[in-house]
């Protein structure tokens, strides 16, 4: 059974930090590519971060220099240390697991993070 959790979403004030964590299970891990979605109320889902098997990391223009995409490959979990973050970060952010990096096949339920001005 495939698992993706996420934790570590909460409320922050503007300027600050987040640390979220995914932790995968069921499906072959180290040959698949990670990514992190997000979701803000009324608008579509977009990719915030991506990792690849080799290490190799794309972020959304507005998360660039602000965020930070990890994985690890010995705990099977992926990371996303988000920093100077802004009320417009605010979204249901959710880890996503595209197997042999052909797409994205699977998703985590979401973890809330809320930035107040």
């Amino acid at each position: 059974q495939v698992r993706l959790v996420e934790s570590g979403g909460g409320s922050v004030q503007a300027g600050g930090s987040l640390r979220l964590s995914c932790a995968a299970s069921g499906y072959p891990y180290s040959s698949s590519c990670m990514g992190w979605f997000r979701q803000a109320p009324g608008k579509e889902r977009e990719e915030v971060a991506h990792i690849n098997i080799n290490l190799w990391t794309r972020y959304a223009d507005s998360v660039k220099g602000r965020f930070t995409i990890s994985r690890d490959n010995a705990w099977n979990t992926v990371d996303l240390q988000m920093n100077s973050l802004k009320p417009e970060d605010t979204a249901l952010y959710y880890c996503a697991a595209a197997v042999g990096c052909r797409g994205y096949n699977y998703w985590g339920q979401g973890t809330q993070v809320t930035v107040s001005s």
